[in-house]
């Protein structure tokens, strides 16, 4: 076995691992997706931990591309290689793979391995369009995907070692849920850190991976989907603001920028689905960050944007809860959230208060009139306002956070 040298404390973010488990020993790819430094490493090293625990004596070979020391890895051929001269004839060969997307054809190296039932594979990645579209192609029916995000509110007291609170709350908006903040004071010193993270995805996972050569144009989408987190999409929109600034690109080409954010997993694509009609449009969809703290290092944190933070805040949740979800249409009313899971739905508003009867009028009566007997929560900022209205249930944000 490979000798590897585990942090002194690795904590465990078991809702991940309790997904996973069930796969262990099975002949199928465990592949963990999800932007740089969400903590994906994290888990595969939880998941060795677990498997030597349960026998000292297991085959466990680590690869990890981030690290000089495999950098001789290139190609399928060094992968596949190195893989078998570190394995073992009789037992199980625990494969781990991290950031597989710099492994050129790596996909011809795992299908190879797959045909070896006692190789147990599990690899990461770090962009979408690669290792689901390469994946697809080669093994499709012997993957299983796993997405991987920041830390999730009860996550980031826990790894922080805080309180539920307010101020916690606020501290969680302001600088996000990346695993590394732990190491740092939770304050200015975080933004030099996510700085830094930002330009890894947009120039390494983006520009050059991509080949864009007009960064600046690029850049300037990414303010804009920062400043209208939330709001409905439109390239041609996008497209004419940015000839009023005296930069010419067309809608096409935004589209396409979006995509490759998508793929790095800076932000999510939300399509729009309409609950009457039960079909996705094709257009007009909405995108959130995968990570508040770098949303807000890019136009800088407003108290005016809380509005907008509470509704990414609210989207990422139900993303780490399982959820599947979309935007919603009912009629001529916008619902936020569709969610799915297990033929399970959801619906849910978000508003940033409650002080307003119109507000309340909207936010609950866009709920009541889809009839169906599906949960339906509105999500606020405040915790006055009542438990229900009219049977539809209202959550402050901190209470929906620190729901499982």
């Amino acid at each position: 076995m490979i000798k590897i040298e585990f942090p002194s404390k690795v904590l465990s973010r078991e809702r991940y691992i309790s997904r996973i488990r069930p796969f262990i020993r099975k002949n199928v790819i465990k592949v963990l997706t999800g932007q740089r430094r969400v903590g994906k490493s994290y888990v595969l090293l939880q998941l060795m931990q677990e498997i030597l625990s349960n026998d000292k004596s297991s085959n466990v070979i680590y690869i990890n591309k981030e690290s000089f020391e495999y950098d001789f890895i290139r190609d399928a051929k060094d992968l596949n290689d190195y893989i078998l001269a570190n394995s073992v004839q009789e037992g199980y060969n625990y494969v781990f793979i991290d950031e597989i997307q710099d492994i050129k054809d790596f996909e011809k190296a795992l299908r190879s391995l797959l045909l070896n039932e006692y190789n147990d594979i599990y690899i990461t990645g770090s962009n979408a369009n690669l290792l689901s579209g390469e994946l697809a192609t080669f093994l499709s029916g012997r993957y299983i995907e796993f997405s991987i995000y920041s830390l999730s509110y009860p996550e980031f007291l826990t790894f922080h070692e805080i309180e539920d609170s307010d101020e916690n709350m606020m501290r969680y908006f302001l600088y996000g849920g990346l695993p590394y903040l732990i190491n740092l004071p939770l304050n200015e010193q975080c933004f030099e850190y996510l700085k830094s993270i930002y330009s890894t995805i947009v120039f390494r996972d983006v520009v050059t991976r991509y080949n864009i050569r007009n960064t600046v144009i690029l850049e300037k989408l990414i303010a804009f989907l920062a400043d209208s987190t939330g709001s409905l999409f439109s390239a041609k929109k996008i497209s004419d603001f940015l000839k009023s600034q005296k930069i010419s690109i067309a809608s096409h080409q935004i589209q396409t920028y979006t995509e490759l954010l998508s793929n790095a997993f800076l932000i999510h694509k939300v399509g729009r689905y309409d609950i009457k009609g039960k079909r996705i449009f094709e257009i007009g969809e909405k995108f959130y960050f995968g990570d508040l703290g770098l949303r807000n290092i890019i136009n800088g944190y407003k108290p005016d944007d809380l509005g907008k933070i509470l509704e990414n805040t609210v989207y990422n949740h139900l993303l780490y809860l399982g959820w599947a979800v979309k935007v919603g249409k009912f009629d001529a009313n916008e619902i936020d959230f569709v969610c799915t899971k297990n033929g399970e739905a959801m619906y849910v508003q978000v508003a940033l208060s409650l002080s307003k009867e119109a507000t309340i009028e909207r936010e609950f009566g866009n709920l009541l009139k889809i009839k169906n007997n599906y949960p339906k929560l509105v999500i606020t900022n405040e915790s006055f306002f009542g438990n229900t209205y009219e049977g539809v249930r209202h959550l402050s944000i901190r209470e929906f956070l620190m729901s499982s």
